[in-house]
């Protein structure tokens, strides 16, 4: 008797009008046009790409839902090469991430993989006074415990920063923008879930003491201690965030049970 074979489901194939816009995509890196540059005519791209008119304004349609091109009307109108900005590839990841219920476990893991050889990286290649003045002017917006929620909640954002800021000191795109997502991801996390409340004094403490010694290492240019610090910064955040939300959740389920 033959061995059983597993047939693997195939993927779908692309519908047309995507097939252009992929192919639109290729023709505008092969050239090496730039954010502004205007794109062929309709016309022309009909052309081109031996397609429809629908088919044509459909890619089109396509690539201007994913930020790649931009069109204007009037004088001077055209479709246009457009450079996605930051802060919209972030909130169509953000989308994404929407209903996958990430934990605070699931930011950290990233965060203490990530943060460490940033610092490491911006320590070996040398802040500026003028960039360790940036930081610290972040860390002025924390420099006292919150006596209240809502001063925590700001304060929990404010510290988040710091940590976003850090990343667009970074030479490389990549880890910065996924440093500076994470950190956004976690304060909505904080936020949505209430995670601020009550203040939580030791946490805000370490956070202090760990960023006023990262300051210190990255100004020495000191890799090794840079590294470390703010290896053990993100786990003892780590450990203290999940406390706050383990208690956040039995006092819920307190209130639930009086109710």
């Amino acid at each position: 008797m033959p061995p059983a074979t597993t047939r693997s489901t195939p993927e779908p194939r692309p519908s047309r009008p995507q097939q252009v816009a992929d192919a639109i995509k290729d023709w505008v890196m092969d050239r090496g046009l730039q954010p502004g540059d205007r794109l062929p005519s309709e016309p022309e791209l009909i052309e081109r790409f031996s397609m429809a008119k629908g088919t044509i304004r459909e890619a089109l349609r396509i690539l201007e839902a994913q930020g790649l091109v931009k069109s204007r009307t009037g004088p001077g109108g055209g479709t246009f090469v457009h450079q996605v900005s930051e802060e919209r590839a972030a909130a169509l990841l953000g989308n994404y991430f929407y209903f996958q219920q990430l934990s605070i476990s699931d930011i950290y893991q990233i965060r203490e993989a990530l943060e460490p050889e940033l610092a490491a990286s911006l320590a070996s290649e040398g802040l500026s006074e003028a960039q360790i003045a940036r930081l610290q002017s972040v860390m002025a917006r924390y420099a006292e415990p919150a006596e209240t929620a809502e001063e925590e909640r700001e304060q929990h954002i404010a510290s988040l920063r710091f940590h976003a800021v850090l990343a667009e000191m970074a030479g490389n795109p990549l880890m910065r923008f996924l440093i500076r997502f994470t950190a956004n991801m976690l304060s909505e996390i904080t936020v949505t879930r209430q995670l601020y409340d009550p203040p939580n004094r030791e946490l805000w403490a370490s956070g202090m003491g760990y960023q006023s010694r990262l300051l210190s290492a990255l100004r020495a240019g000191d890799c090794d201690a840079a590294r470390r610090i703010l290896r053990e910064h993100m786990q003892t955040a780590h450990r203290l965030m999940k406390a706050q939300e383990a208690a956040l959740t039995r006092r819920f389920l307190s209130e639930t049970t009086i109710i």
